[in-house]
């Protein structure tokens, strides 16, 4: 069956993405200044790591059916289900917990349905083996030929369109930060960056299995390790969904100096990591840190289930 390749060019994605300066005290009186990567303002319905991760997988999939999986949550489902109203193709989600398939829909999964996601709802063991062939063929056997993307979106296509990120902040900053679920936008953003520059990664959740994530998809990607890049596994707050008053404070500060939302999952994280390196001294004086903006604050994001890359659901 012949599929035309889909245009995404015609979304007019906002890139590269703005690079802009913030004055913050905390950070001047290291001598470090502090710059944003706004991948959140490429696209209002794709924004930041997600129009990078899923358009080298949507020009992949060439208009076939897309099938992917997620949480009750996922920034994932959204954005996908969002690319096929707006591309016309059409989009199946595999949503991890099966007694959600008798409630009304979450806000999130809501809107995934508006935009013509047909949602397929999966007990937690069925979806902790959700990349075992006969899962697979079972799915493949009930929507028909689909082009299947994984959850969150990270794989080697993805990794390959984030190193466009790298690219975009080459001789900006001496570090460039950003919060990490699967790994998939650290390891094409260390690609991308020049050989003086190093990627720094914040996971997000708790289970140290992120380092060994990154390598596998740079592997596949690029054929081995590729640029500079480390992870600080101090700043999870817990676990993915974990946001203590601690955080929310910084988040609400952080918003009133600066004038930008703060999505509390991912980047409130990453932005509090960046703050508390920066006074332990870890960035030398003189030196530029750019953090990556990879998405924006969503209307429910206080009231969350686990997250669907937490280990107990990836063993």
């Amino acid at each position: 069956m012949h599929h035309e390749a889909l245009d995404l060019s015609r979304l007019q994605p906002a890139l590269p993405s703005p690079l802009q300066q913030v004055e913050d005290e905390r950070f001047a009186r290291h001598g470090v200044t502090l710059l944003l990567k706004r991948d959140d303002l490429i696209h209002p319905d794709l924004p930041g790591n997600k129009w990078r991760k899923l358009a080298p997988n949507l020009r992949d999939a060439a208009g076939r059916t897309v099938l992917t999986f997620g949480g009750a949550y996922s920034n994932h489902l959204r954005a996908t289900a969002a690319a096929g109203r707006l591309l016309g193709f059409p989009t199946v989600g595999v949503v991890r917990g099966d007694e959600l398939a008798g409630r009304p829909l979450n806000p999130s999964l809501a809107q995934c349905a508006a935009d013509g996601m047909r949602l397929h709802f999966v007990d937690r063991a069925t979806y902790r083996t959700k990349t075992a062939p006969d899962v697979l063929d079972g799915l493949l056997s009930l929507f028909g030929e689909c082009a299947v993307i994984p959850e969150g979106g990270s794989n080697a296509h993805a990794a390959q369109g984030c190193r466009a990120l790298g690219r975009e902040l080459c001789g900006t900053a001496d570090t460039v930060a950003v919060a990490c679920g699967t790994g998939g936008t650290l390891a094409g953003l260390a690609a991308g960056l020049g050989p003086e520059q190093r990627a720094l990664g914040v996971p997000v959740l708790r289970g140290g299995f992120l380092g060994e994530a990154v390598h596998d998809l740079q592997r596949k990607a690029f054929g081995g390790r590729a640029g500079r890049w480390s992870l600080d596994e101090r700043f999870h707050f817990g676990g993915y969904a974990r946001t203590p008053p601690e955080l929310h404070s910084f988040a609400d500060d952080f918003e009133d100096r600066h004038g930008l939302p703060v999505e509390r999952l991912y980047v409130a994280k990453l932005l509090y990591a960046l703050n508390a390196l920066t006074g332990e001294g870890a960035f030398a004086p003189g030196s530029t840190v750019a953090a990556v903006i990879t998405g924006r604050p969503w209307p429910t994001d206080g009231d969350r289930d686990p997250h669907p890359y937490a280990p107990s659901d990836s063993r």
